[in-house]
């Protein structure tokens, strides 16, 4: 996803932030993925840091966009995943964009949990098994007036769409 992102950049850069683990994804490693983004030619417009999502080395109102693809769910907890999910918050300047693939029932959580954004099933193509267990992106924009820590919950109200769709493991990325 990372690697996506920058190709469509006209301007700024890519940030990748993942721990770097090859448990469940091997090959997952920064050289790896900086060796990728070079092969692709965008290698000028890439940059890995190691860090935990739910504590992201970010200044506030940093990124235009952030997303997420089948990574938050892997959070143990329910309170880190919510934490994971106000962090991509935290770090999107006002009216920035917050795109989440997630497992459908995880999806309509993060949702759930900032009060805000649509979901949309990325349909057959990305079930895991079946349509029981779909992907789908949850698409937030973080409110333009801001004022302390409840401002991460944005300001549009929640939409829903029908579940379904997948997609392949990514570090969250942030694009400024």
């Amino acid at each position: 996803m990372l690697i996506e992102a920058a190709r469509r950049l006209p301007t700024g850069h890519a940030v990748g932030v993942d721990l770097w683990s090859g448990t469940d994804q091997s090959g997952n490693r920064p050289e790896v993925t900086l060796a990728n983004a070079a092969a692709a030619g965008v290698a000028d417009r890439v940059e890995v840091r190691t860090a935990d999502m739910a504590a992201l080395p970010c200044a506030d109102g940093s990124f235009d966009v952030v997303t997420s693809a089948l990574a938050i769910h892997n959070i143990p907890s329910p309170e880190g995943r919510y934490r994971a999910v106000d962090e991509a918050m935290r770090v999107l300047r006002p009216g920035g964009q917050l795109l989440v693939a997630d497992f459908w029932p995880m999806a309509r959580k993060y949702a759930a949990h900032i009060g805000q954004g649509t979901l949309r099933g990325l349909g057959p193509g990305y079930w895991y098994g079946g349509p029981w267990l779909g992907i789908t992106l949850l698409h937030a924009v973080k409110g333009r007036y801001t004022d302390g820590p409840s401002s991460a919950r944005g300001d549009s109200g929640l939409r829903t769409g029908r579940p379904s769709a997948g997609g392949v493991g990514s570090p969250e990325v942030g694009v400024d």
